[in-house]
């Protein structure tokens, strides 16, 4: 995927340095619709003054906007937030984290990224059978929509895959090429042709319920199996980054 110039210059306009910055969601889930905006997720570093001072920086900094004809979702942590979510079982931020589709990187983006192997455990399977049972509540509702539909399958199986590997996947296109799941192709199709082919009047509810169900308990299986550890261990690897980025980050 070409990366649209116009997020490098969104990148670059951001009030504190960037550490790194993505794209998430259905672009980087392998089904964006001709309509889908841009998820852009990543991790800003604040100022010491901002830190120990009276005036603390934010730690979240949230953008929905159309920014130079492009609609936006913008999201981006202070580095020591983002840190502490890596340290919990957060499979979202090492989505963001390990995304292949970058805006904006630095060799600190890298050491992070290095570290991603001391921080997966075998827990993280449960931010992905909650985030799938969220996604299936949406997809029940009526009428059933192929997007979260999309949503189940590609959490539960880039959670098996992580379970499995240890390693994060978060396009639904490449994760099929290891699981063959026959009907995904199609309702990939579908959510690519855009929102009037987004309804899914025709679809086996009995069918993919019993799927759900199957995969859930495959990944549950996955976990039980799976060879990670129970914490991560890359926590004082952490620690050591947070201080260096902050004590370079004097302005």
């Amino acid at each position: 995927m070409t990366i649209d110039p116009r997020l490098h210059t969104i990148a670059a306009r951001q009030p504190h340095p960037l550490l790194f910055a993505t794209i998430s969601g259905a672009h980087l889930y392998g089904f964006p619709s001709p309509d889908s905006d841009y998820d852009l997720r990543g991790v800003h570093i604040l100022p010491l003054r901002r830190i120990v001072g009276l005036d603390p920086g934010p730690e979240t900094i949230e953008v929905s906007e159309v920014v130079d004809g492009l609609e936006l979702d913008l999201v981006t942590h202070d580095v020591h937030k983002f840190f502490g979510l890596l340290l919990k079982r957060n499979g979202y931020v090492l989505e963001q984290l390990t995304s292949p589709l970058v805006v904006h990187t630095t060799p600190n983006h890298a050491e992070l990224r290095s570290l991603v192997p001391t921080l997966v455990t075998r827990h993280h399977s449960h931010h992905y059978l909650g985030f799938a049972e969220t996604q299936w509540r949406l997809f029940e509702k009526e009428p059933p929509r192929v997007k979260p539909l999309l949503y189940v399958y590609r959490v539960l199986l880039t959670g098996i895959h992580l379970m499995q590997t240890g390693m994060i996947e978060a396009n639904l296109v490449h994760l099929n090429e290891r699981f063959r799941l026959p009907y995904l192709p199609d309702l990939i199709a579908r959510k690519l042709a855009g929102p009037e082919h987004g309804a899914l009047e025709d679809a086996d509810l009995a069918f993919h319920r019993a799927e759900y169900a199957r995969l859930r308990t495959a990944l549950e299986d996955a976990q039980r199996a799976s060879t990670l550890p129970e914490a991560p261990a890359g926590r004082a690897a952490l620690d050591d980054l947070l201080i260096r980025l902050r004590l370079t980050s004097r302005a």
